[in-house]
């Protein structure tokens, strides 16, 4: 089925995706069947429908535009000096935790790596459609992987409404005290690995376009859906947390796609940039330490 909205990349406007692009875009099998061991790329074009080529094409059309966009983003001076400042340094491993906004081939993660310097590695654990409750259960990849800084931005998946229709609520699939219960066990347990605890940042989750979202038919057909209302407890809980929490919701209204939950491309760089902007700042312990040593070389 086609989509209505479309994509832009550098400025230029690109055709609206087709179901198949949207699949590869979204899914990447290799990380939901693991136990499979490495799958060859000409097993998972053929899980799409696609022959090897064709899948591989997309696969760099995706990188393209992820790199292209990143390159736009540096053309703008101030962003690259703030890009510039990014506390990520060459040896050091980047691991991301997530559901679809971040493991989308174009997500603000895919992006990020384009404005790193070589040397700087990033390792993508996100599976679309993940909960909280699932995400735990990468912990043992996630201590194998040793990483030295986390972001994680989960959470929407939790907030999702079962049996909601236009008189009901519904029911959400994962109880709000259960996601709290499960982002902290997260902090707790992935953390414990982290070189020092200021390198663990949340992500909230985006924003959720409510007519988008309660109009979209394949969410009403299977009577699912979203609230901002609950995305906002989410926020709210993760801004509430002393770990940098990275506020993507004002960044990300109005770039959804057709189903009014997930972004755009337009709507992945919002995020990098509100990600970029965040760290380029120094967290609270960075600017008292340097506070304190500016102190006591005037004391000196």
């Amino acid at each position: 089925m086609p989509e209505k909205t479309h994509a832009k990349t550098g400025g230029a406007e690109r055709p609206a995706e087709n179901l198949t692009e949207k699949l590869v875009r979204f899914q990447q099998p290799e990380k939901t069947l693991r136990y499979l061991g490495e799958l060859p790329d000409a097993r998972l074009a053929g899980l799409f429908g696609l022959d090897t080529e064709t899948y591989r094409t997309l696969l760099r059309d995706f990188d393209d535009r992820t790199r292209d966009t990143a390159a736009a983003l540096l053309k703008d001076p101030g962003f690259a000096e703030r890009a510039d400042r990014l506390p990520f340094r060459p040896g050091q491993r980047i691991v991301a935790l997530g559901e679809s906004t971040t493991a989308d081939r174009l997500s603000w993660f895919s992006i990020l790596r384009h404005l790193l310097p070589d040397g700087v590695e990033l390792v993508n654990l996100a599976v679309s459609g993940s909960t909280t409750t699932q995400a735990l259960a990468q912990l043992p990849q996630l201590a194998f992987l040793r990483p030295d800084w986390i972001l994680c931005m989960l959470g929407a998946n939790d907030a999702q409404r079962l049996g909601r229709v236009a008189e009901a609520a519904g029911t959400r699939l994962v109880s709000e005290a259960e996601t709290e219960r499960n982002l902290l066990a997260l902090r707790e347990l992935a953390g414990r690995g982290l070189p020092a605890p200021d390198r663990w940042i949340w992500l909230t989750p985006s924003s959720v376009d409510q007519e988008r979202a309660d109009a979209y038919p394949h969410f009403r057909r299977a009577g699912i859906g979203w609230t901002g209302e609950d995305i906002d407890g989410v926020a709210a809980f993760l801004l509430g947390r002393p770990e940098r929490t990275v506020d993507t919701r004002r960044a990300t209204a109005g770039l959804h796609l057709d189903d009014g939950i997930h972004l755009t491309l337009d709507g992945q760089r919002a995020v990098t940039v509100a990600l970029v902007d965040a760290l380029a700042r120094p967290s609270e312990a960075e600017a008292e330490a340097e506070t304190k040593v500016k102190a006591e070389a005037e004391a000196s």
